[in-house]
């Protein structure tokens, strides 16, 4: 009597094995694909599945369905929150009444209704071609009066293999620390409260077999691709089932459904591997097969932020600009301070007009001599803020995302706009249009510097956090459609608004206002689980970092930004011309191997010693490789021991070279390396097994190895 027929979906080497027949379909694998299942053993599988009536449970018990109900037995996290007014309606029970299959694409659209809680709801649920699930969740109000809906999120079920918990944390300056913890009974869960992603979230919540690394353990994670609130979830039950879930986090009342109204969920998106480095792969691929996925070389960008900060003028970044086009820089932006009044963070930020005592001729003058010397010119804006001391908000102080009555706390001495308001959005879209097309822009820096407190729409009074959101991507779209070809950079100080949803409309993120390589190590590596590098800015900063007051050398500052967005912020006015022609040279080399990067596999190396790090990017056939080996402490061994790659091909035999700057860093009294110094050629497995020497490095230096086909 179990016997029914489930949906098998498979794509990019992933299944999904859907068990229509329960009020809502259910998700019985997610993970490795099965092969071509004969219906038989689909049917069998399904049969395997059920669980037994246990002592003191349900006489039937509850499926995990697509959205978990407490109508059907869920006593976990419920997929649906809502009511009428009165409480009616608190527990729906919506139920299958369509199904469209698209087995080539491997989708499917699962139709369902309540009718009693007059209730209609459409899911979305696909795998991509390198393996990715997404889902989303429409919800219809069908009755004839308002349903306020309180929570809406995306399910997918994890293995119970899955024991351990890995997400990041943070803050400004110092985003996506990682944090590891036992997957015990219960719910962990990751939610921000910020108007925006924020420093401290986690772009992934990551849930494995125990100890699972970048090479090796299975592992499955969810992100949710939303740039306001949102919340993650894993969540263990007694009752043996495990899971993500995940979606928008609404604010009470946020979201009120008129009859006929509809309310979609953000894309979530949920990717699995042997190890992270698997799994971070095909979330890359995805990535990476957007139409709106740059197509053309990442231009090498000067940002002159940490070069000049506020101390503007037309001879100064003239100057720099020669500098930057010398040392081979392709665009040049410039940032903060340009508009009227600006002179330090506490005054003008809405007043977007060229100031004139800084500039009496305006841009024009610098964007032409930017362009004449081959570069590309940017502007930073940071459109949905305002100070106090404006005349943006001296004239509109109805314009604040605010409560009534009430001025929202200060932060970074700047408050929040709404945008969801038409006129606020009309003001940002002219001012910002109309200097783009005067100044022939090419490259908008889009900052949001401060978190979002007492975030109430400015027309409607309730809560405008969503609203604002779509508003962002609807001026951020609207700006593109006017200006094709102009790209935006995603800001928010730093890393706080970095998501999937941000990057429908933009082209890269600014990873994080921390530029001290050693900083960014980790930065990187799990902002990469996420984003390929091209996507991640990565500039050489000058000699002594600005946010940490750590002094490195230019090999180690340009090695720890070469897989990215490559890009310099330094006065390198200052530098020497043996700084300026080292730093050229590096650039070139970024150049020479840019387009191998951007197409490439990221791979980090599972060391089992925490003063080396070792990272690469590999070639999609496996024929080349680049490593970036970081001594970041002092090593307790001495001379080390072996190092090992991961990503290679096994079978392929490599040549190993050194190709910059190995042979100038060695230690006072040291041999030389002999693998470096007389090349060697290795199997990728013996490479990724037995692995080479280490050279010796002094703490906080960085060398490069090039692996390439043998002949």
């Amino acid at each position: 009597m179990h016997r029914r027929e489930p949906l098998h979906l498979r794509r990019g080497g992933t299944s999904l094995v859907i068990d229509l027949a329960p009020a809502l379909p259910t998700i019985l694998w997610w993970g490795e694909d099965l092969g071509p299942v004969s219906d038989a053993e689909l049917s069998d599988l399904v049969t395997a599945s059920v669980p037994q009536r246990a002592s003191g449970g349900l006489d039937d018990p509850a499926p995990l369905a697509l959205i978990p109900q407490n109508a059907d037995g869920w006593f976990g996290g419920p997929g649906l929150r809502g009511h009428r007014a009165g409480g009616l309606d608190f527990a729906p029970a919506l139920r299958t009444t369509g199904l469209e299959v698209d087995t080539q694409a491997a989708s499917a659209v699962v139709h369902a209704e309540d009718e009693g809680a007059h209730l209609a709801a459409v899911i979305r649920i696909a795998i991509g071609a390198s393996g990715v699930v997404t889902s989303t969740i429409e919800l219809r109000n069908a009755g004839a009066d308002e349903y306020t809906l309180d929570e809406l999120v995306v399910t997918l079920p994890v293995p119970p293999s899955a024991r351990e918990i890995l997400d990041t944390t943070g803050r400004h300056l110092h985003e996506r620390s990682p944090q590891r913890h036992a997957f015990t009974i219960g719910t962990h869960e990751r939610s921000s409260h910020r108007g925006r992603p924020g420093a401290d979230a986690t772009l992934l919540l990551v849930a494995g077999e125990p100890g699972f690394g970048f090479e090796r353990g299975l592992a499955h994670a969810m992100h949710v691709g939303w740039s306001g609130n949102h919340v993650v979830r894993a969540e263990k039950r007694p009752t043996g089932e495990t899971l993500l879930s995940g979606g928008e986090l609404l604010q009470s009342g946020e979201v009120v459904l008129a009859p006929g109204e509809s309310y979609a969920t953000p894309t979530v998106y949920g990717s699995w591997g042997d190890g992270l480095n698997e799994l971070s792969a095909r979330l890359h691929e995805h990535v990476r097969a957007r139409p709106s996925h740059p197509a053309r070389p990442r231009p090498v960008t000067l940002n002159t932020w940490e070069a000049v900060y506020f101390d503007q003028s037309y001879a100064s970044l003239a100057e720099l600009a020669d500098v930057a086009a010398e040392i081979g820089a392709e665009r040049f932006v410039l940032d903060d301070g340009w508009f009227h009044g600006r002179r330090d963070d506490t005054t003008s930020l809405g007043d977007w007009f060229v100031d004139e005592t800084i500039w009496p001729d305006g841009l024009r003058p610098l964007a032409d001599h930017v362009r004449s010397l081959g570069l590309e010119f940017g502007l930073w804006f940071e459109p949905e803020m305002t100070n106090l001391d404006s005349d943006l908000a001296r004239e509109h102080p109805d314009w604040l995302l605010a409560v009534a009555g009430r001025t929202p706390l200060p932060g970074r001495q700047q408050y929040v706009l709404d945008i969801a308001n038409p006129a606020v959005s009309a003001y940002l879209l002219e001012r910002m249009s109309s200097l783009v097309e005067e100044l022939d822009i090419a490259y908008i820096k889009w900052d949001h510097n401060r978190d979002v407190v007492d975030g109430a729409s400015s027309t409607t009074r309730g809560p405008g956090v969503h609203t604002a959101t779509t508003a962002l991507y609807a001026l951020l779209a609207e700006l593109r459609r006017r200006h094709p070809g102009l790209e935006i950079e995603s800001c928010a100080s730093g890393g706080a608004r970095i998501d999937l949803g941000i990057l429908e409309h933009t082209d890269r993120v600014w990873t994080s206002d921390c530029i001290d390589p050693i900083e960014r190590l980790d930065i990187q590596r799990y902002t990469g689980l996420l984003l390929p590098p091209e996507l991640m800015g990565e500039h050489v900063s000058g000699p002594t970092s600005h946010s940490t007051g750590r002094t490195l050398g230019l090999d180690t500052r340009a090695i720890g930004a070469i897989f990215g967005h490559f890009g310099v912020e330094w006065d390198i006015r200052e530098a020497s011309e043996a700084e300026r022609a080292h730093l050229g040279d590096w650039i070139t080399a970024h150049k020479q191997w840019r387009d191998r990067f951007h197409t490439a596999r990221t791979v980090h190396v599972d060391t089992t010693d925490a003063a080396l790090d070792v990272r690469g990017a590999v070639s999609p056939d496996g024929s080349w490789a680049l490593f970036a080996l970081t001594q970041v402490t002092t090593g307790v061994a001495h001379p080390p021991g072996r190092f090992t790659f991961a990503g290679l091909d096994p079978e392929r035999r490599y040549t190993v070279r050194a190709p910059y700057p190995l042979p100038r860093i060695l230690g006072p009294g040291q041999s030389p390396l002999a693998w470096a110094e007389d090349g060697v050629t290795l199997s990728g497995r013996t490479l990724m097994t037995v692995g080479l020497q280490r050279p010796i490095l002094f703490p906080q230096h960085a060398v490069l190895i090039e692996l390439t086909t043998a002949p």
